[in-house]
This record gives structure tokens, sequence and C-alpha cells, in this order.
């Protein structure tokens, strides 16, 4: 099965050459799981021409909040509504989380209660999943119709399911411990608070549901390819 990977972000300049770019990780993450990939600059204003171009779309995180003005925003937003419509199946992961609720109806703005960093214990529905949080943006208010699947008591919101088309995370299953701990390193000082940092590094030993997180993207996807076809 054909994804086509939308990348709105970039791996610090620091980590990139050692440790790969965004989406590197995604291939990483769900190789061996039946999945092919192609990858779309669209941070740069690359485009697919057409929803059915892939089978399955996967968006990346950025640095970019969904709410900024950037160029590469509202054709997505058009782009995330278009394969809505079309029944192509979509998943979001942080910044993908986030402007998938904008485009749909949602809104995304920057969390009074501050950042989430590190490994975080996730509620699925009564089974908890560890996963890695990089953010201080959220969806606060979900599009009508979205379901929530996931929380936190600090984000309400992280992750949806839109009618069986749309599968959206607000942590980064795909951000090895090494990328975390660069982060923090190099991106951490200055945005997030100290005190906040310190204690994400010293969570960073914890084990992590990646591999169960990376499951449920593939079977979501190929869920959906087998009910188009």
């Amino acid at each position: 099965m054909l994804i086509g990977i939308l990348q709105t972000g970039e791996s610090p300049d620091a980590l990139r050459a050692d440790l790969g770019d965004y989406p590197d990780f995604f291939e990483t993450l769900l190789a061996g799981r039946g999945l092919t990939f192609r990858r779309y600059a669209v941070l740069r204003m690359e485009f697919p021409a057409d929803v059915l171009e892939c089978e399955g779309w996967l968006i990346t995180g950025s640095r970019f909040g969904a709410y900024e003005d950037h160029a590469f925003i509202p054709p997505l937003e058009d782009f995330i509504r278009r394969a809505y419509a079309a029944h192509v199946p979509v998943v979001g992961i942080c910044f993908g989380h986030q402007i998938i609720a904008q485009a749909m109806g949602g809104t995304v703005a920057k969390f009074d209660g501050g950042w989430s960093v590190g490994p975080t214990e996730y509620d699925f529905g009564g089974e908890t999943l560890t996963l890695n949080a990089w953010h201080q943006d959220q969806v606060v208010g979900k599009p009508e119709g979205a379901q929530v699947i996931g929380t936190t008591a600090f984000c309400e919101n992280a992750a949806l399911l839109y009618d069986d088309r749309m599968f959206t995370v607000q942590p980064h299953p795909e951000f090895p411990p090494e990328f975390m701990v660069g982060l923090i390193k190099y991106r951490g000082p200055g945005l997030v608070p100290q005190p906040l940092l310190a204690d994400a590094t010293d969570r960073m030993g914890r084990p992590l549901d990646s591999p169960v997180m990376a499951d449920r993207i593939a079977e979501f996807f190929k869920t959906r390819q087998k009910t188009l076809g």
C-alpha cells in the first residue's frame, strides 16, 4: 500500500545528518508492515497533484503552528478536506493531528498549561500507551463528529478518529529516544522551561509503546484500503 508522507517540518540541522528527517522516522517506525512511501515536502509547496495519487496520506509534525500564516497551510487544509470527501485514509501526527482538526472545523491554540515533553502516558479507552510528547499547541476544540479515542489530564483531545477516514494523535510515536534527547539539547533551551526539560530527561529511560501505535497506524491504513476495495 502506497502512503504519501506530507512533510510539514524538518528536524533540527544539528540532528538531521546523523539521525534523519521526519519522513525517515516514519518510514522506520512503519517498516515491515506492508507499506511503501512517497515523500512530498509540502512545507516547500510540493503538493500531490491529486488526493488519489497515493492510497493513504500521513501528515508529519512541524515546529510551525497550525494557526500561523504560512503559504502551505491553506492548500494543506484544502487537501485534507478533499481527501476526507474522497474517503482516502489520512493519519496525522502532532502538527498533522492539529492541522486536520483545524481543517475540519476544530480549534488549535497554545495551551495555557504549557508544554508536554518526553515519555507520556496516554489513555486509549482504558489502555495506557507511553509515547514521546513534544508540544505546547493543542486541539482545544475538537471538530464536530470527531471521536476522542486518546486523552490525558493535560491533553484532552490527544487522539481523534473521524468517521474511520482519518486517525490522528498528538504524541510522536516516530521519535526515537536519541532524537528526543537531541530536541531537549538543541531545540528546547529558551523555548521550553528548563525544569520541564530536566524532568523529561529523567524520564527518557522509560519503555515506549511506539510499536503498538505503529501497528495501529498500519492497520488503520490497511482496513480502510479493504473497505475502499
